[in-house]
């Protein structure tokens, strides 16, 4: 799927979605800069149930340690953060939905829960309206356990950060591990 699949898809829901992952990079870039496996669609855990119920046609699976299970709890369980979603009958899984974290209106980093976002900035949208999880917050999430593909981005995508996402985005990589390679790049 491309990423502008998704407002036609998501239509019928109203709770905050946006795209996620490498997808995410491009839509801020302006471009698709290499190729996609799937779709990440991020949503807060909250909504997850109105998400799943939007697209009856689909099936969902909660993702964990390399298995995939039938989504039985909605929302999914608490350590589940990816559901896998194709349209029923499929083979080819077409889309990942992103589980985040929220408190009211604040986007909360599941990994350093002291690390939030309004809502409203955590979320950009493109020139069209497609929503999309702002280009640090992305970036940290690759920061984990950065992979090629993961450094690529990152090194394509920081020099275009404004002076506050880089700030933002070098005081949450120092809280989380102050030897992180990138952080000399965003000194």
């Amino acid at each position: 799927m491309h990423p502008r699949e998704t407002p036609p898809l998501l239509s019928s829901v109203t709770s905050p979605w946006w795209i996620a992952g490498g997808w995410a990079l491009d839509l801020f870039v302006g471009s698709q800069t290499r190729a996609h496996r799937d779709l990440d669609i991020g949503v807060l855990r909250r909504d997850v149930p109105t998400v799943v119920d939007s697209l009856p046609g689909w099936e969902f699976f909660e993702a964990k340690d390399g298995r995939l299970y039938t989504l039985r709890h909605r929302p999914p369980r608490l350590d589940v953060h990816c559901l896998w979603g194709r349209p029923r009958g499929e083979k080819a899984w077409v889309l990942e939905l992103m589980v985040d974290e929220s408190e009211g209106d604040l986007w909360v980093f599941r990994r350093e829960r002291s690390l939030r976002r309004p809502l409203d900035s955590a979320i950009a949208r493109t020139a069209e309206g497609i929503p999309y999880l702002s280009p640090e917050i992305q970036l940290l999430y690759k920061a984990n356990r950065a992979r090629p593909q993961d450094d690529a981005d990152f090194h394509l995508v920081e020099a275009r950060l404004n002076p506050a996402a880089r700030a933002w985005l070098r005081a949450a990589l120092a809280r989380l591990d102050a030897r992180h390679e990138w952080l000399d790049v965003l000194t």
